[in-house]
């Protein structure tokens, strides 16, 4: 969910940057700031924090036997 969110202000970044627009706000939303958050948020999901609540951050949850083992 916060890679999708990442790809989401980096693509609107992007957009703010070909349009050469700074919504009224230099100093406040400006390309820069947008990829920094862009930044920690693309951080934040290789951290495994928005990995979910079933898993635990190990990755895929196991129930049951696990296959391949006889």
């Amino acid at each position: 969910m916060l890679a999708i969110l990442a790809a989401i202000v980096f693509g609107f970044a992007l957009l703010l940057d070909f349009l050469d627009t700074n919504l009224g706000a230099p100093d406040l939303f400006n390309v820069h700031t947008l990829m920094l958050i862009g930044f920690l948020l693309l951080s934040l999901y290789l951290a495994g924090v928005g990995t979910g609540p079933g898993t635990g951050g190990r990755g895929r949850g196991w129930y049951g036997r696990r296959p391949g083992r006889g």
